[in-house]
């Protein structure tokens, strides 16, 4: 076996071309053949001197023979890491050329008489995650929305690479290379070979699919539709961010603002996000990360133009309180949109104190209750809500930021009397002023004092108590209140569709979290916009898996759902024989109980790819066994 450069032309300037091939020489009768085993292509770029080592790695791997790697590469050295890794990434491939499929139930039997001291599993790759997408892929055609976009068989690759990358292994395109070529079954699942795809095809298809955002998103809200019979008469908006690491410079959208995340001190962009009530996207945009909510309403709105299946309705907005201000719901009522948003105001009505108040919601540990008013001007309705779980929860809040408060002004009040701490009174307040601050949330219950020395220059002692406004807010735990103009829906109506704002909540909890949302490392603007871009497509396969998985009562997180499907690999099994042969078998491992459970529900084959085998004859050439 050898390493072949063969001229294919020279161009006009005087350079030539070359390509190159691994070819073996085989005997036929009397005369001696050259045999091509795998065409390299024109971009092989290991050095010539290399070749006679990297071919003999080659033809051990497939012979089976397994002497140490360091008896041909020293794999502290670079360059013999990358002779180690290419001999088996081309063995790999002369393998699969001449693997031959086996039917998973034949009536043949098929024995063979192997040295189990030397049978060795090897290229273990994850197969169970890979798998559900490529069904969600094939569900949404989004394949085939990609070819007739223009994208051909490599960029396609690539572009469903990116996309389940992200839903399998989230990361960088760096990451993601790296998991494409390494780490993962899905080039079988696609009949791709991911080894030959560049890192810089990772972020040119990052911008293709970016130009072909709006088309991408109309089309996979209409397959949604058609798919599940979607009730789209409601839709839910909101907005979240996310932080760069670096300044940005580049980009006009990183601006400094309120983060979520608590990472103020990085920039930041937005993502704003239109959800139909199941939870499946409509529409996206990214604004600057300084962006005021309420100011993002009405463009976002306007591209639904097309994406709302209800010809000449206009759908339920929902939203909460940091979107719901006077000029949004007044621009929503001039626009003839109905709407039920969470009210901004202040101070409400505790149902519990009205009559008659209506249970809405009674689970035991939670109950819900309402009361109902309509405002004589407006005629829009207030729903004001108690829960008993929401005013536990909130409650939970507020003492934890009282202890936090109290404990801080302890220690700073002991200081006072120990030799090297902080006494000056202008510094104390400061310091107080800094603790407020970081508990704004129960700041204002406190009456604070500060008791100056005679020259007022020390702090002598520090003293506080809780206003009586205080033991009010506590009350107040659980309290909110809702707005509509909805005139003609009950209050179990009202209250049960607001809660699908916890729907859109999961789906940023996912983008972040489990998809790789947070944070951005890359510093342009197209760039920043086409990471979040491919999240979202990528969030589109994973709502349209747990979706289906809810109806038959499978109730998971994907991060639950891709750690289950985790174990499930594809391995390629290697059987010495006692007749001088090696057998290569390329198999999935048995999904195990809940993996079947995931794989039943969605009607999915366990193993869609099957065996495939090759035997190589270490006497003779490489041949492919048939199937009889």
């Amino acid at each position: 076996m050898y390493i072949r450069r063969t001229k294919t032309k020279t161009a006009e300037h005087g350079e030539d071309s070359f390509t190159y091939r691994i070819v073996e020489s085989v005997r036929e009768g009397t005369q001696v053949k050259q045999r091509t085993l795998l065409n390299l292509g024109k971009d092989f770029a290991i050095e010539p001197a290399h070749w006679p080592l990297l071919a003999a790695r080659i033809e051990q791997l497939l012979q089976g023979s397994a002497p140490r790697q360091a008896e041909l590469f020293h794999l502290a050295d670079d360059v013999a890491q990358l002779l180690e890794a290419t001999a088996e990434r081309y063995s790999d491939l002369i393998i699969a050329k001449l693997a031959q499929p086996v039917a998973i139930a034949t009536s043949e039997e098929d024995y063979h008489r192997v040295n189990i001291n030397h049978i060795e599993a090897a290229r273990a790759r994850s197969i169970g995650s890979e798998t559900l997408a490529c069904h969600a892929v094939r569900q949404l055609q989004l394949d085939q929305k990609l070819t007739a976009l223009g994208f051909n068989k490599i960029d396609s690759a690539a572009a469903l690479g990116s996309i389940i990358g992200r839903m399998v292994s989230p990361g960088s395109e760096l990451q993601t290379h790296d998991w494409l070529q390494t780490r993962t079954g899905l080039g079988e699942l696609l009949d791709h070979d991911y080894g030959s795809t560049s890192l810089t095809r990772l972020y040119t298809i990052s911008d293709k699919l970016l130009k072909h955002q709006a088309a991408l998103e109309a089309f996979l809200a209409a397959q949604e539709q058609t798919l599940f019979d979607l009730n789209r008469s409601i839709v839910l908006y909101d907005l979240t961010n996310t932080y760069f690491e670096g300044q940005c410079a580049q980009n006009p959208k990183a601006q400094f603002g309120r983060s979520k995340e608590k990472r103020s001190d990085c920039p930041l962009v937005t993502l704003g996000l239109v959800l139909d009530g199941n939870g499946f996207p409509l529409s996206s945009q990214v604004f600057p990360g300084n962006a005021s909510e309420p100011a993002t309403l009405s463009l976002m709105l306007d591209g639904l133009q097309g994406k709302n299946p209800l010809a000449g309705e206009k759908p339920v907005i929902i939203m909460d309180a940091g979107i719901a201000s006077a000029d949004n719901i007044a621009w929503l009522s001039e626009h003839g949109y109905l709407y039920l948003v969470v009210s901004r105001e202040r101070y409400v009505q505790d149902p519990r104190d009205q009559d008659p108040a209506i249970l809405v919601r009674d689970t035991g540990p939670n109950t819900v209750s309402v009361f109902r008013t309509i405002d004589t001007e407006t005629k829009e309705t207030r729903l004001y809500c108690y829960s008993d779980q929401k005013a536990k929860k909130e409650q939970a809040i507020r003492n934890r930021f009282h202890v936090r408060l109290e404990e801080a002004l302890d220690k700073l009040n002991a200081g006072l009397n120990k030799k090297g701490t902080l006494k000056n009174v202008a510094k104390i307040h400061e310091r107080i002023g800094r603790l407020r601050e970081k508990n704004s949330r129960v700041a204002q219950d406190y009456r604070i004092v500060v008791t100056a020395d005679d020259e007022k220059n020390n702090a002598i002692r520090i003293d506080w108590q809780r206003e009586p406004k205080s033991a009010q807010k506590d009350q107040h735990c659980g309290v909110y209140c809702l707005r509509t103009n909805i005139p003609d829906w009950s209050e179990a109506q009202l209250w049960t569709t607001y809660i699908m704002l916890t729907e859109i909540e999961a789906t940023f909890r996912s983008l972040k979290t489990d998809l790789g949302l947070r944070p951005v490392f890359h510093h342009k603007e197209d760039r920043v916009t086409g990471h979040l871009f491919i999240t979202l497509l990528a969030y589109h396969l994973v709502h349209t898996l747990r979706y289906q998985l809810k109806q038959q009562g499978i109730h998971l997180s994907w991060d639950s759902i891709r750690n289950f499907m985790s174990t499930q690999q594809r391995i390629t099994l290697t059987l010495p024989t006692d007749d001088n042969k090696t057998i290569h078998l390329r198999t999935t491992t048995q999904a195990e109980a809940r993996q079947k459970q995931i794989y039943a529900a969605l009607s999915i084959k366990p193993d869609p790819i099957g065996k495939s085998k090759t035997i190589i004859d270490n006497k003779k050439s490489v041949v492919p066994f048939e199937i009889k």
